[in-house]
């Protein structure tokens, strides 16, 4: 199968492709229906791909289209969802969903909660969740990619994110992303709230 990796280079998911024969063709850049035509692409794989995919792109490769995002969904939607967890204290984890017209809302395909302890900063918290995400894609891919992973509609309610909405936070953040996760847990409560 030939896939699309939208997002930096990341050698272990390129790996994980590759060992199930696929041929991956990796891209940073916002991407058009024309340029994934040609190119034969069946299937395209996001994870940690700062654009928004257009709609020509979602009709032509629905259900054929997933995000790998470290959020608990549909808690922390959107930016900087590892720092959100903390500073909202919401659930914590990674998502595997299907990627639709919304941000982040598409269904559920598999995830997992994450547990931290107070040591950990919001740099070890991150290697951890992006661990997280990777080995449960390694393990969600076959049925991925053989068209049995159906999904799941998310559940009401969670949390929606811009990259904007941290400014107000970023003085708590004294070490930078080294900064202790127990010095910032609960102190930020300007979310969007969503209903669905």
């Amino acid at each position: 199968m030939n896939i699309c990796l939208l997002g930096p280079n990341n050698r272990r998911i390129i790996e994980t492709l590759q060992m199930h024969g696929d041929r991956v063709w990796c891209t940073e850049e916002r991407i058009l229906l024309e340029e994934l035509e040609p190119a034969g692409i069946e299937f395209i794989v996001s994870y940690k791909y700062r654009y928004l995919i257009r709609q020509p792109i979602l009709e032509k490769f629905e259900r054929k289209l997933i995000n790998l995002h470290i959020s608990y969904l549909p808690w922390n939607r959107g930016a900087d969802p590892n720092l959100w967890s903390f500073l909202e204290d919401t659930p914590k984890g990674v998502t595997i969903h299907y990627i639709d017209s919304g941000l982040d809302t598409g269904d559920i395909i598999a995830q997992k909660m994450v547990e931290f302890s107070p040591q950990d900063t919001l740099k070890t918290s991150y290697e951890h969740l992006t661990a997280t995400i990777e080995d449960l894609f390694l393990a969600q891919w076959p049925s991925i990619r053989s068209g049995k992973a159906e999904g799941t509609v998310q559940p009401a309610g969670g949390s929606y994110h811009r990259t904007a909405d941290k400014q107000r936070f970023a003085h708590l953040l004294t070490d930078s992303w080294e900064t202790p996760i127990e010095r910032i847990l609960g102190k930020g409560q300007i979310s969007k709230t969503t209903e669905g």
